[in-house]
């Protein structure tokens, strides 16, 4: 009799500290997210950002809000090695509207036996300048859309730099939609064409990306996993990379991402490799 109590006694506190588990950890997420979305004006809901292909700012991004991004990556070509280089401020001069410019860079190494000149020299690519508008953001459906548009000024490479100085241009217009599932589960859309004149030939050549990403974000954190799958269709031809990543908060306002690639309908690129430090500078809303 007294080993039965003991075990209905054992069952019912496992039970209990189970629940209050689980209680405690939900407002633990609950509390984390109020600190984005409750009692401040305009209404904003947290969502997970993709670390490759990222926002020009917050979805219902509030005034004042700004970040500086410095990104570094390898991809593993057939005939050579692209190592990334980029560096991009962000901001929001109004509420729900975020602007921003980059400078993203390439530099080439040729592979084992390869001739330095058969590969592409190194280059400062363009000067991205985008803006992106949130024009529907619901806390109660946990859902936020947006639109932008991102121009980029080609530039000629290292070895004809002002020779033009600006070759061409391209034109992407774009939408966003994400959405949060429940208090961890995010998933995200962000697709547009991309539209390249070169000034040269005055041609012009159409490709349309389709890049979907889904997270886990860790209980009471900024910190999260997930992946994102980045397609491009061109002319009948369709590429995509499957990007596992990681997001880890290293301070209160210094995040770092870091992200693999893996192609899944590239020809002539293999592995990649690619990391992000982000700073967000405090703000008067703060």
């Amino acid at each position: 009799m007294y080993l039965k109590k003991s075990l209905v006694l054992f069952i019912v506190l496992a039970s209990t500290t189970k629940t209050i588990a689980q209680i405690l950890k939900t407002k633990k997420d609950i509390l984390y997210i109020q600190q984005t979305e409750a009692n401040r004006q305009p209404d904003k809901v947290l969502h997970a950002e993709p670390l490759y292909i990222d926002l020009i700012r917050d979805l219902g991004a509030r005034k004042g809000e700004k970040e500086w991004n410095l990104g570094l990556g390898l991809t593993d070509n057939v005939k050579f090695d692209a190592y990334e280089a980029l560096i991009e401020y962000e901001w929001a001069p109004i509420d729900r509207l975020g602007l921003e410019i980059e400078l993203p860079f390439t530099f080439y190494a040729p592979q084992s036996g390869i001739d330095r000149d058969s590969i592409p020299p190194n280059r400062l690519n363009s000067i991205k300048l985008a803006t992106q508008w949130s024009f529907f953001v619901s806390e109660p459906m946990a859902t936020s859309m947006a639109i932008g548009y991102i121009n980029e000024f080609e530039l000629s490479d290292f070895r004809n730099f002002g020779s033009p100085f600006i070759k061409g241009n391209v034109y992407n217009p774009f939408l966003v939609i994400a959405k949060r599932w429940g208090n961890n589960f995010h998933s995200l859309i962000y697709t547009g064409p991309m539209i390249e004149q070169n000034f040269s030939s005055n041609k012009f050549h159409t490709t349309y990306d389709i890049n979907t990403s889904f997270h886990y974000m860790i209980t009471g954190t900024r910190n999260f996993i997930g992946v994102e799958f980045n397609k491009t269709m061109d002319s009948g031809d369709f590429d995509m990379t499957v990007r596992p990543q990681m997001r880890l908060g290293i301070a209160d306002n210094l995040l770092v991402g870091i992200v693999a690639g893996i192609p899944v309908y590239r020809e002539n690129e293999r592995f990649s490799s690619f990391v992000r430090l982000i700073w967000e500078p405090k703000h008067k809303h703060e």
